[in-house]
């Protein structure tokens, strides 16, 4: 995992060689986008907000290992 900045706020990355393609940690960039300080409770609120995106959250945003 590598950590990229964004406005001087930190995002963690990965990069897949195989699919040539980066991936981002949600929270991350939540937090940036919101200005949120808990960007998991942010997220988490949005979820229960909205069935459709907490129905199908892991298909939209796959965990990263």
């Amino acid at each position: 995992m590598s950590v990229r900045l964004f406005e001087n706020k930190q995002v963690r990355s990965v990069w897949n060689e195989e699919e040539q393609k980066w991936y981002f940690v949600v929270e991350d960039v939540i937090g940036i986008l919101t200005d949120s300080n808990d960007p998991k409770q942010y997220v988490k609120k949005m979820r229960q907000r909205d069935e459709q995106l907490a129905k199908g959250w892991v298909q939209i945003v796959p965990t990263l290992v």
